[in-house]
């Protein structure tokens, strides 16, 4: 069963610090988090889940998020779990409300995380937050590149073929951390 995140941040302000403290707009975090378009996502990621019955599902936002940090910061799946529980700023990331000390999943809730996200719902979300951060992008929605069909006469894809030969290189080639070269 998916209800819409409940938590909705709207400004890193509104984001509750235990001490009061206030975050760094300028964080990485911060700012990956404001260049996706989480709603938009997240109406797609609902038709994911049709049935209104069962165990309610995690938001897109919290799924998603917590796999590009483990992506981007090659971390195991309890290490991203504990880095989350330390750190506010991946707490802002994957879209809590304010800082909390107690794990926001299990470790094991990742490979199901992994499973919903196939590679075709992550091109699509791929796709989006490009959409989202080039508005006015000329590219044309079928893939951009030039076919041949609007090539200049003439022209071709495919201008021949290259054969590299390899056996012209030299062997002897010192590295910076060979020894020899303190001898030089």
């Amino acid at each position: 069963m998916y209800r819409k995140n409940q938590y909705h941040q709207f400004s890193i302000t509104d984001f509750n610090q235990p001490i009061g403290q206030k975050m760094n707009p300028e964080n990485r975090w911060v700012k990956k988090a404001s260049a996706i378009p989480w709603e938009a996502i997240e109406e797609k990621y609902a038709k994911l889940f049709p049935s209104k019955t069962g165990m309610r599902v995690k938001p897109l936002q919290m799924a998603l998020g917590s796999l590009l940090i483990q992506k981007q910061l090659g971390f195991s799946d309890r290490e991203l779990v504990e880095e989350i529980t330390e750190n506010p700023y991946l707490q802002y990331f994957i879209g809590l409300p304010g800082y909390q000390t107690e794990p926001p999943f299990v470790p094991s809730l990742l490979v199901e995380f992994r499973k919903r996200l196939s590679a075709d719902v992550l091109a699509e979300i791929n796709e989006m937050t490009i959409d989202f951060n080039n508005p006015d992008d000329p590219t044309p929605p079928d893939g951009g590149g030039s076919s041949s069909d609007d090539s200049a006469p003439g022209e071709s894809d495919n201008a021949g073929t290259v054969i590299l030969d390899a056996t012209c290189v030299p062997q002897n080639i010192r590295y910076p951390q060979d020894v020899n070269l303190l001898y030089v």
